[in-house]
């Protein structure tokens, strides 16, 4: 399993960038049954002893943010250093069994030539080694040691995204032998993105838009979808209700590469959460390091923005919550935030408020469109 970057990543001069492959399934399946028989290997030696898997370490201290040579795009991205799963400290114990065990899951997901979500995923663990698994996030994080070890995808270990995300507006898709799906004409309920990343690389994409505009929030995106703000200003309007998933972060990448002078343009509230969601589709996640350049795009900030505040009402401002402070505090400390969003967020700290989208509706439900239109222009978008 190469630890350096290979020829896709040669234009790149940072060789520590270490990254997950999108795999066949035997290749997969061989990865699997290397990683069994090296285990094994060293049980049955002179000398026997369980060892340590060795993982890409995930946490902040381990990332970087790496900047394309040809593109504007930027993305988070981990280096060469391990972190361990050991077997014989009380700790970490059960984390090393449960890396084994979604192994041998995703080895028989694979076989069958099927795939699964995270959810389902945790089920069939939950029935079949409740010992080890008792909840969602313990199942989502196997996953991605898993990933770390094999050095392969998510996707590529036959587990498939769980996508909540919707698409509305002037973009038109085509899945492989079916209809043609006109987003304009979807309603304020929008085109459900699907979970499985191998449709949405096949989807055959035309659009006539001059944005992209990426919502926060699942109900704005309705209030913008139902008054057919994509016709007032040519767009193509994309949600992922809160924090972006990855079908959604990957279909995002993929127009960005198919429409490539399209703007990507965000609307998020104006506090620290609505950052870190607008950092999440920019970056990347640091969870995700490995795929995190898989689905980076180059996202501006359209608003809100400090300066919106003289457009909001006093009595609409609301005080950070401590969920803001302890999300204001990474995003402080994390490499990918630049001298503006800081800036930003130092104004938020600062004032101690947050503003929501919503609070603009004082100027009336069509108010919104009008905004987006004043920013656009503002930020020299046209």
């Amino acid at each position: 399993m190469d630890d350096l970057c290979k020829s896709s990543m040669k234009f790149f001069a940072d060789q520590q960038l270490c990254y997950a492959d999108v795999l066949p399934p035997h290749e997969v399946r061989a990865r699997i049954q290397v990683a069994v028989l090296n285990f094994l290997k060293i049980l049955n030696s002179p000398d026997p002893a369980i060892s340590n898997l060795p993982l890409i370490n995930r946490k902040s201290s381990n990332s970087r943010v790496r900047e394309g040579l040809f593109t504007e795009v930027s993305w988070l991205f981990l280096s060469h250093s391990f972190s361990k799963r050991s077997l014989m400290r009380a700790n970490a114990a059960k984390a090393f069994i449960r890396v084994w065990k979604v192994m041998e899951m995703c080895f028989e997901i694979l076989t069958e030539e099927k795939q699964v979500t995270q959810r389902e995923l945790f089920y069939k663990l939950l029935c079949d080694s409740p010992d080890y698994f008792s909840s969602q996030l313990q199942v989502n994080r196997t996953i991605q040691d898993v990933v770390a070890l094999l050095r392969c995808s998510r996707n590529s270990l036959g587990i498939m995204a769980s996508s909540k995300g919707l698409v509305a507006g002037r973009i038109l898709f085509q899945e492989p032998n079916q209809e043609v799906v006109d987003c304009s004409a979807c309603g304020s309920s929008g085109y459900a993105i699907s979970g499985d990343l191998k449709l949405l690389d096949s989807l055959i994409m035309k659009t006539d838009a001059r944005y992209i505009i990426v919502v926060e929030k699942h109900a704005v995106f309705q209030r913008l979808a139902e008054d057919h703000v994509f016709n007032q200003i040519p767009s193509i309007l994309l949600t992922a209700k809160g924090y972006p998933d990855i079908a959604t972060r990957f279909l995002l990448h993929r127009m960005s590469g198919a429409f490539p002078d399209l703007p990507i343009l965000a609307l998020v509230d104006w506090n620290p959460a609505g950052l870190a969601i607008l950092c999440t589709y920019k970056f990347g996640s640091i969870g995700m390091g490995l795929e995190a350049y898989r689905y980076a795009c180059n996202v501006k900030w359209l608003g809100l923005r400090g300066d919106d505040l003289q457009l909001i009402p006093e009595q609409s401002l609301a005080p950070l919550k401590p969920r803001d402070l302890q999300i204001a505090k990474g995003l402080t400390s994390s490499v990918i935030l630049q001298e503006n969003y800081r800036d930003e967020l130092a104004l938020m700290m600062q004032s101690g408020k947050r503003a929501e989208i919503e609070a603009l509706y004082f100027h009336g439900y069509d108010y919104l469109g009008k905004y987006i239109a004043k920013k656009i222009v503002q930020a020299n978008y046209i």
